[in-house]
C-alpha cells in the first residue's frame, strides 16, 4: 500500500537521529513521492546576509535576514522561496519558486518576502519512509510563518509546543542528555 505523501510537510528530527546534519533541525518537504524527498532546512540560518550575497533583494528577505544552510546535498545550488500576500504560488503552502537572476523585486507575481537556502535535504524512493519507521523522525503540519520565522533557532522547541502530546515533552531536549 503506497505511503501518503508528505509534501508540505515538516520532518522534525528527533533527537536519537544519528545524523549530525540533521540534529535539532526541521526540514520543510518540498516533494515527497515514490520516487524519494526533497526539502529545505528551515531553521539553520549561515552568517551570510542576503543583502551582501544578493544586495537587490536584501530587503525582501525578513529577519534574520541570511542564508540558510538547507541541507547536505549540493550546498552550492541555491533554492529561494517566495510568499506574497496576493498570488498563491504552485509550491506547498503556496510558495513561489524564485530566480534571483531574474527581475528584481517588487515581482509580478506578489512575492514580498523570500528564504533562500544553500543546498537541500534528498532522500531516494523509500528512504525517508524507512528512516521514520525506524523513529528518527516525528512529522507535523506546516505553517507559512514557520517558513519565515524571525527566529529560526528557536523554531524546533516552537513547532514541538504547537504540536503538543509526545513532541511537547521533547522541546526543551538538552544538546548533551548526559549532562542533565
Amino acid at each position: 500500500m503506497p505511503q501518503p505523501s508528505l509534501t508540505g510537510r515538516l520532518l522534525i528530527s528527533k533527537p536519537s537521529l544519528p545524523d549530525p546534519n540533521f540534529d535539532g533541525t526541521i526540514t520543510l518537504l518540498l516533494e515527497h513521492g515514490n520516487e524519494g524527498a526533497l526539502g529545505v532546512i528551515i531553521n539553520r540560518p549561515s552568517e551570510l546576509a542576503i543583502a551582501d550575497a544578493f544586495p537587490l533583494w536584501g530587503s525582501s528577505s525578513p529577519e534574520p535576514g541570511v542564508v540558510f544552510a538547507g541541507g547536505p546535498v549540493e550546498r552550492r545550488a541555491m533554492i529561494v522561496l517566495g510568499a506574497s500576500a496576493t498570488e498563491q504560488g504552485a509550491l506547498p503552502l503556496g510558495l513561489h519558486s524564485v530566480d534571483l537572476e531574474e527581475g528584481t523585486p517588487p515581482r509580478s507575481d506578489g512575492v514580498d518576502r523570500i528564504r533562500v537556502y544553500a543546498g537541500y535535504a534528498g532522500w531516494g524512493a523509500g528512504q525517508l519512509e524507512e528512516e521514520i519507521g525506524r523513529g528518527s523522525w516525528w512529522t507535523a503540519d506546516a505553517q507559512l510563518d514557520d517558513l519565515f520565522a524571525p527566529e529560526p533557532r528557536a523554531l524546533w522547541g516552537a513547532v514541538m509546543r504547537r504540536e503538543g502530546g509526545e513532541l511537547r515533552w521533547f522541546e526543551n531536549y538538552p544538546a548533551d542528555p548526559s549532562l542533565n
